[in-house]
C-alpha cells in the first residue's frame, strides 16, 4: 500500500516545477524506464494507480519515494493532454561539454522542441552520439523529451551559447558541414572522416557565425518544386546518408 503524498509536499513539488530548470517531470512510462535504466536518480515517483508501477520500475528505485496522489495532481504536474497516471521527478545533471569521439550533431538556434527531440532521436539511431544545442530549446523541455522517446538519455547532449561553441570548435579543430538548400547534393557526398552536421533555425537557417566555421554545405534534392523540408526531416536524411556505411546489411 503506497503512502499518500501530503498537500504541503505537493505544493512544494508544483513550485519546483516552475522554478528549477533542470528538474525533469517524466510522464511517460517507457521514458521513465529508459531514464531509470540509464542510472538517473529520481526524487519522487507519483501515481494515481499503484498498479501502474511495474516490477521493472520498482527494481530501479526505493519504495519510500513512491507516493499515491489523485489524478488531478498528475494532470497539473504533467505536460501531456492525457497523462498515463505516473509522473517521475528526476534532477537532471547537465553533461560537461567535451570533444566528440564520434560523428556529432549541432542544432543551431532551433526552438521547436518537437523538431529538436526528433533530431536527437535520429542522432542516437545513426551513431551521432554527441549533440550540441546552440541557443536552442532546453534539453529539459518535456515535449523535447517525449519527441526524443527517451533517447536523450542515450546520447550526450550539451547546451552552449553560440560564442561558447565557436570557441570550442576552434580549439578542437573539427570538421563541420551545414544543411543548406544551395549546398552539394548529399547523395554525391562521400565522407570517411569524423564530421559534424549543423541544422539551423527553420526560418533563418544556420547562423552566419556557425556557417563561417563549416567546410561545406549539403543539400537534399527534391522534386515537384518543393524548396525545403522540415528541419528534423532534413537533418535526419543527412545523418542517415552519412552513417549508412556503418550499418550492417544482413
Amino acid at each position: 500500500m503506497l503512502t499518500k503524498l501530503s498537500k504541503n509536499l505537493i505544493k512544494e513539488i508544483k513550485k519546483q516545477k516552475h522554478e528549477k530548470s533542470y528538474l525533469l517531470f517524466l510522464d511517460n512510462i517507457k521514458i521513465i524506464k529508459d531514464a531509470l535504466s540509464m542510472g538517473l536518480k529520481p526524487k519522487f515517483l507519483l501515481t494515481c494507480d499503484e498498479n501502474l508501477i511495474t516490477e521493472e520500475i520498482l527494481s530501479f528505485l526505493d519504495k519510500d519515494i513512491i507516493f499515491i496522489v489523485d489524478y488531478r495532481t498528475i494532470e497539473q504536474l504533467s505536460d501531456s493532454k492525457t497523462p498515463q497516471g505516473v509522473v517521475c521527478i528526476i534532477e537532471y545533471t547537465p553533461h560537461i561539454v567535451e570533444k566528440p569521439k564520434t560523428n556529432y550533431l549541432i542544432i543551431d538556434g532551433l526552438q521547436d522542441p518537437g523538431n529538436v527531440g526528433s533530431l536527437i532521436r535520429t542522432a542516437a539511431a545513426c551513431g551521432f552520439d554527441y549533440v550540441y544545442l546552440i541557443d536552442s530549446v532546453k534539453v529539459t523541455n518535456s515535449k523535447l523529451i517525449r519527441s526524443s522517446v527517451g533517447t536523450i538519455f542515450n546520447v550526450k547532449v550539451f547546451e552552449l551559447s553560440r560564442k561558447q561553441f565557436i570557441e570550442k570548435i576552434k580549439e578542437w579543430h573539427l570538421k563541420l558541414l551545414k544543411a543548406d538548400m544551395n549546398g552539394t547534393n548529399i547523395f554525391r557526398f562521400n565522407n570517411t572522416e569524423q564530421i559534424g552536421v549543423v541544422v539551423g533555425n527553420e526560418g533563418q537557417g544556420v547562423s552566419k557565425e556557425i556557417s563561417d566555421l563549416c567546410c561545406m554545405s549539403i543539400s537534399i534534392p527534391m522534386k515537384n518544386n518543393v524548396e525545403s523540408l522540415n528541419a528534423a526531416i532534413s537533418g535526419s536524411i543527412i545523418m542517415y546518408e552519412i552513417s549508412k556505411n556503418s550499418f550492417e546489411i544482413s
